[in-house]
């Protein structure tokens, strides 16, 4: 019997809520899948997308067999549930791991020869949303391309069940990530570590890990909560930010580490309390990268630091970077496909290709590589390190609101202001504009190197604006001004009344 087909306007606490699939469409982002749950997404919605999957590999001709898992949320496992009851209705083999990370579900795929993954996660965003990471060629996730097939097909055909699936529930993957993560050499200089967790799925692993490979750990919020008591498991987020600082200095630790929701990401503060913005700490683990490998290729998402063009430690090394697009599928794939070493995300995304890693993004790793630069280094601290990149001026990541529906128009219609000022050849922030990179959103480049950065978030109801000046940070602060008035002339945008 056929699904009914699913819709975006029904109503909690109402009989047709409970009959029909309710899937709001712009759910299915760019490269994975986030909705507020259960105002957005059911179950039988939830349902309604792994049968969609099943039919989405049947399509492009892959094996029918899902490495599944959870993040630690009051809902995810129902969640879970739910799309594993699509998968199993599709004819889908499907692999439970439980509770787990995203780059533990990643790494199940190669630890059982699996070709699928979808893993219920909302990541670091609040409480109240779900989704779905999906991949079906290791290591890679879903890009643009197949997002949109699947959403196709859920929508637009008719979804069918089929026979052959089958379920395993898989009690030792957790113990078999843990190891393939300690099984490498001890630390050679013991380092004392804070590990911050804002109460997420990190916290059954991280802490683990870093002590088994010669750190001693000072645990933050590495208790599971699902209510995250304490801040959002975010490592941008300046609240945890704060209390990985403070802990840094109160311990005098070497350096502290923040782990989001999932486990994909990771931030940095070092032994001085100073909260580094990971693109900064890409800039570091690729000059002492590049000294061990010449000729290095690396890849940046459009929101990192200029540095990774114009620092003398990697042009004199030979390193290389290309800029490209946000976003943890669009970096993974890029890197894969560029044979880089080592994708960098100014979020704290991290992704180690061969002879590194696998591919795929664990912010586990991404802390075990910051370790691992340390030890190398036993005379310099982190802070020593930090200082020795040339100084910029640079912004956090700043987030206005604006609607899915409305992102996107608003950010070209700012495309078009600026690209208007370029070909009048016309000054903004008291300088020519020499470039406009438009890989993703529109990066304004000026002549003393000064950028400007705005997006479409890829998965929450947002802008992102980034700035950053490596000449002053008078420079920096005019060319946000630049922007943030075109911000205010579009109502589609919240308020916004970020200061830097």
């Amino acid at each position: 019997m056929l699904l009914p087909t699913p819709r975006e306007d029904l109503v909690l606490n109402t009989a047709e809520y409970e009959r029909v699939p309710l899937i709001k469409r712009t759910g299915f982002r760019e490269y994975d899948a986030r909705w507020l749950y259960p105002q957005e997404i059911n179950l039988m919605g939830l349902q309604a997308v792994g049968m969609g999957l099943t039919m989405l590999f049947d399509r492009r001709g892959v094996p029918k067999r899902f490495i599944v898992g959870h993040d630690f949320r009051s809902y995810s496992a129902s969640v879970k549930q739910a799309l594993m009851c699509g998968l199993l209705a599709g004819g889908g083999e499907v692999y439970d791991i439980g509770l787990a990370l995203s780059p533990m579900a990643y790494y199940a795929q190669f630890s059982l020869n699996v070709e699928g993954v979808a893993m219920v996660t909302a990541s670091h965003n609040e409480n109240g949303w779900t989704g779905i990471k999906m991949g079906m060629e290791r290591p890679l996730t879903f890009g643009i391309d197949e997002i949109s097939e699947l959403k196709s097909i859920v929508f637009d055909n008719k979804l069918e069940p089929a026979l052959g699936g089958s379920y395993v529930f898989v009690n030792d993957m957790a113990n078999r990530y843990i190891s393939s993560l300690t099984r490498r050499p001890k630390l050679k200089h013991k380092l004392k570590v804070v590990v911050a967790c804002g109460n997420g799925t990190s916290g059954v692993f991280a802490p683990h890990v870093l002590k088994a490979v010669g750190c001693e750990v000072i645990p933050l919020d590495v208790r599971l909560d699902y209510s995250f008591p304490t801040y959002n498991p975010n490592p941008e987020d300046i609240k945890m930010l704060h209390a990985i600082s403070d802990t840094v200095r109160k311990n005098r630790a070497d350096v502290g580490f923040g782990f989001d929701g999932d486990g994909d990401r990771c931030g940095i503060v070092d032994n001085e309390g100073n909260e580094i913005f990971a693109d900064k700490v890409g800039v570091m683990l690729a000059r002492d990268i590049s000294k061990s490998h010449s000729n290095a290729r690396f890849v940046a998402d459009i929101k990192s630091t200029s540095l990774f063009m114009t620092d003398p430690i990697l042009l004199a090394n030979g390193a290389k970077t290309t800029y490209w697009k946000t976003g943890h599928s669009y970096i993974k794939r890029y890197s894969h496909e560029t044979k880089s070493l080592v994708g960098f995300e100014k979020s704290g995304h991290f992704f180690f290709n061969p002879p590194l890693g696998r591919g795929y993004d664990d912010g586990i790793i991404a802390a075990l590589a910051v370790c691992d630069m340390l030890d190398r280094n036993p005379t310099k601290t982190m802070a020593d390190l930090f200082r020795e990149l040339p100084k910029t001026w640079q912004s956090p990541t700043m987030s206005p609101t604006c609607s899915d529906e409305e992102k996107y128009m608003v950010v070209n219609r700012i495309l078009k202001h600026y690209e208007t000022i370029f070909n009048n050849k016309e000054k903004i922030a008291g300088q020519s504009i020499v470039e406009i990179i438009t890989v993703n959103g529109l990066r304004i480049v000026l002549e003393d190197g000064t950028w400007g950065l705005v997006r479409a978030s890829s998965n929450k109801p947002e802008l992102v604006v980034v700035v950053e000046s490596p000449s002053s940070e008078k420079n920096m602060n005019a060319i946000f001004s630049d922007i943030n008035v075109q911000l205010q002339r579009h109502t589609e945008i919240g308020a916004f009344n970020q200061k830097l």
